[in-house]
């Protein structure tokens, strides 16, 4: 029996699990397993496990499948570059090893996203790499009130105009077939509009924070941080405007009116999270299974390969 006294300590969180197999193979242990875990990740949000035997992408697949109990989601409409393996494993996100990955909450610029979220390290980094995470209802309380209070009431819009400077359309969308997109569109609240050259425009108004839907806990949810052109390094940025305009950009965010968000506001958000976040090393073969409402997660710069497997599930909607 796994409880949270079983939990180590890392950055002041309970998090490793450390486990003794006693042999099993990785699916016998999580099928034995699953609901002590889940409810570790249900208490606490995170968990990490060590010392499972997980030797590539096919076991993970099975693996996560069984201890979320529900089968993996297919990436569309995706925000970054990924590579895909069978079983709906894909690599984390492919920027370069010199850049910082901000915390996020998976898909929390769409209006469905995974409950669940599931990582394997193959193969640490010789240096950094680290994916540390940070409490969603820690930014939250975080965040000074007059600036939650307008991005609740206004909400966000999300605007993003396709092309390979960023993510072509059919990257995003997994699809060559523009009424496959019109059809994502549809059921998903986006409005879109194709333009010349079979160029494509998409916008989406989304909440900026929820309520878990188990615990009714109030958290930050929303990518307004990443998505404006403030996260953008200050030479790049002016590169894009003057490239773009502001209304051409291959991705911004507004208040759901369309009036402009603060960038010192975004400061704000960004230093909350910072401040909020829980770093680990990775160690080969660990796993780190999270809450995706409750906890955010991110990369830090590396040096040296680096190999980590991301599978999602337990869909949701606003």
């Amino acid at each position: 029996m796994y409880g949270i006294d079983d939990l180590k300590k890392i950055s002041g969180m309970k998090l490793l699990l450390e486990v003794n197999t006693n042999g099993q193979k990785p699916i016998e242990w999580a099928k034995e397993n699953k609901k002590q875990i889940n409810e570790l990740i249900q208490k606490n949000g995170a968990v990490l496990l060590r010392g499972i035997n997980i030797n590539g992408s096919k076991v993970f697949a099975s693996f996560i499948k069984e201890i979320f109990d529900s089968e993996l989601l297919n990436y569309t409409y995706r925000s970054t570059p990924r590579t895909g393996f069978r079983g709906n494993i894909y690599t984390a996100t492919e920027y370069p090893s010199t850049e910082i990955i901000q915390q996020h909450n998976e898909n929390s610029y769409a209006n469905a996203w995974p409950n669940r979220i599931g990582f394997f390290c193959m193969l640490p980094a010789e240096k950094g790499g680290e994916t540390p995470i940070a409490d969603s209802r820690q930014v939250y309380k975080c965040i000074p009130s007059n600036i939650r209070h307008k991005f609740e009431s206004k909400g966000i819009l999300y605007i993003r105009n396709y092309s390979e400077v960023d993510l072509p359309w059919t990257e995003v969308f997994q699809t060559q077939d523009k009424l496959e997109v019109e059809r994502f569109c549809h059921e998903n609240n986006i409005f879109f509009e194709w333009r010349d050259n079979g160029r494509l425009r998409t916008k989406q108004l989304n909440p900026a924070t929820l309520a878990h839907p188990v615990t009714g806990e109030k958290v930050w949810f929303n990518q307004a941080h990443l998505f404006h052109i403030s996260n953008l390094e200050l030479d790049i940025a002016k590169a894009m405007l003057n490239s773009f305009g502001i209304d051409e950009l291959p991705r911004n965010v507004f208040y759901g009116d369309g009036s402009e968000i603060e960038e010192s506001d975004l400061t704000v958000i960004r230093q909350a999270y910072e401040d909020s976040k829980i770093a680990f090393k990775w160690e080969k073969g660990d796993l780190l299974l999270l809450d995706n409402v409750l906890f955010s997660h991110g990369r830090e710069p590396f040096v040296g390969a680096r190999k980590v497997l991301v599978g999602m599930s337990n869909p949701n909607s606003v």
